[in-house]
């Protein structure tokens, strides 16, 4: 089979059967809040201590009024909020290496499960080739530049906290780009009217 054959046969999301049209759009609305609900998580636990704690670790100055162990919830809840005196333990025991090592395996599987699937819908855009390879391939380097961000910060300089707003931005604005696209696709105008000429 040519290229040219391939791009004609691969399947557009217009083209889904309005069952696959509903999984599709249930699960980029589910996402759609919990993209919400992290951004508000971000703004809280990050983004307001930063500026208004004067900590360049927000949510270490978040933390910092809490009982020990935190009661937040989330996986910063176990990161110190003040350094740590000095331990005899190897460095692979520390608090700030296990914390950090879990952190990022957690933030990568669970971030990648959710690039599949947006991989998968944006595959099926009727865009160029190109313009679905980029919007597929960038939010994988998005996390991989935010994950790079904690552990900088955590062991070079806070001032690596800013590499979250590239990290996160890549998938975010992505994701918003590729949630629009595909609903316009399934249920815009274009597809009612390639429903009525089949």
């Amino acid at each position: 089979m040519t290229t040219a054959n391939a791009a004609i046969t691969w399947p557009k999301l217009r083209y889904f059967p309005a069952p696959a049209k509903v999984l599709v759009t249930a699960v980029l609305c589910s996402m759609a809040i919990g993209l919400v609900g992290a951004l508000g998580q971000i703004l809280v636990h990050d983004i307001i201590p930063t500026f208004y704690k004067g900590s360049p670790a927000g949510h270490a100055a978040h933390s910092m009024h809490e009982a020990p162990g935190g009661d937040r919830g989330d996986l910063l809840a176990d990161m110190p909020s003040e350094p740590q005196p000095e331990t005899s333990k190897p460095f692979y025991e520390s608090e700030q290496f296990v914390w950090t090592l879990r952190w990022t395996h957690i933030h990568l599987f669970g971030m990648n499960m959710i690039f599949i699937f947006v991989g998968m819908v944006t595959s099926c855009l009727d865009l160029s080739s190109r313009a679905r390879a980029w919007l597929i391939a960038l939010p994988f380097i998005g996390v991989l530049i935010d994950i790079a961000g904690m552990w900088l910060k955590g062991y070079v300089s806070p001032l690596f906290f800013w590499l979250h707003v590239p990290g996160g931005g890549l998938f975010g604005i992505g994701f918003v780009f590729v949630f629009i696209r595909a609903l316009y696709e399934m249920w815009g105008p274009s597809a009612e009217k390639d429903r009525q000429q089949r």
